[in-house]
């Protein structure tokens, strides 16, 4: 039995290896990835490399073995996950692995980014393995990728009004999906499960840029947007238009609630509080 990470050399799968080495021998963890090359400094390590491509269902033939216990990280290519995740999910039953564990996204979302992660939901309910959906809340490192950017132009600009968010971190995220694929003795204790992980605290953007303020010492402001001047502030930042779409119609799932949830899940599979956003803050600005 082996613990599968697929994507493990994004943000997240990265952070989830690194907790699974903490865990468990490396000979007993393996990554699914794209380019080995990447994951060279695994390997060195004793991490086993499967190199497979979601989008080349062939190469997916030996990805996983029997009594595997796999994390099914989400596609980037928004708009072509179905048919990819649906590879992963056929060999993953091929092999007949032990659980696959999913990163979704919130059961309450409506906006156009979780209708491929409920499709894919679909899929694996299907197929008949058993599964643990992680359904993943908005991670904090969202807003503050360029957080010093963002206290150098004093202003927080969005389209979410008063909507609240209950982010959490990339690693708290990554503790979770540890926590489920290493579980208790075999593991079925995690079997046909559903996570709602969020943050403890939701907050507001008005929130995030007192924040910023705050840790900075530098005025930080927010300003409301209608949908299309965001759109447009997005789209003259640098983003394509289709991702700049969809970060707003993000925005206005935001303004209806759909990320403001704390059902706790995520605190209690990680056995500690979730880092707050004046923490992640801190840490942002420090650089």
């Amino acid at each position: 039995m082996m613990y599968v990470v697929t994507g493990a050399t994004g943000q997240l799968g990265r952070l989830v290896v690194e907790g699974l080495l903490a865990r468990v021998p490396a000979s007993e963890v393996a990554v699914a990835v794209r380019s080995a090359g990447k994951a060279a400094d695994l390997a060195a390590r004793g991490v086993t490399v499967r190199e497979v491509d979601y989008g080349r269902p062939e190469s997916l033939a030996g990805a996983f073995e029997a009594g595997d216990r796999v994390l099914l990280i989400s596609g980037s290519e928004v708009g072509r996950r179905i048919p990819q995740h649906t590879a992963v999910v056929d060999a993953a039953r091929a092999a007949g692995v032990a659980l696959l564990a999913y990163t979704s996204a919130p059961g309450a979302a409506t906006f156009r980014l979780a209708d491929e992660h409920r499709a894919t939901e679909a899929v694996i309910r299907e197929s008949g393995l058993p599964y643990s959906f992680l359904r993943n809340g908005w991670y904090t490192e969202n807003y503050l990728g360029d957080a010093a950017g963002t206290v150098a132009r004093g202003i927080v600009i969005g389209s979410a009004g008063e909507g609240r968010i209950a982010s959490a971190p990339r690693r708290d995220y990554a503790d979770a999906a540890v926590a489920v694929l290493v579980g208790a003795g075999d593991g079925s204790g995690h079997a046909d499960t559903v996570y709602e992980l969020s943050g403890d605290v939701a907050w507001s953007l008005p929130e995030l840029a007192a924040e910023l303020a705050n840790a900075s010492g530098r005025p930080v402001g927010h300003r409301d947007v209608t949908p299309a001047e965001h759109r447009e502030v997005l789209v003259g930042a640098g983003l394509p238009e289709g991702f700049a779409e969809v970060l707003v119609d993000v925005d206005a799932g935001i303004a209806r609630g759909e990320l403001a949830g704390t059902p706790g899940d995520l605190a209690r599979l990680i056995g500690r509080p979730t880092v707050p956003l004046a923490e992640s803050v801190r840490v942002a600005l420090k650089g």
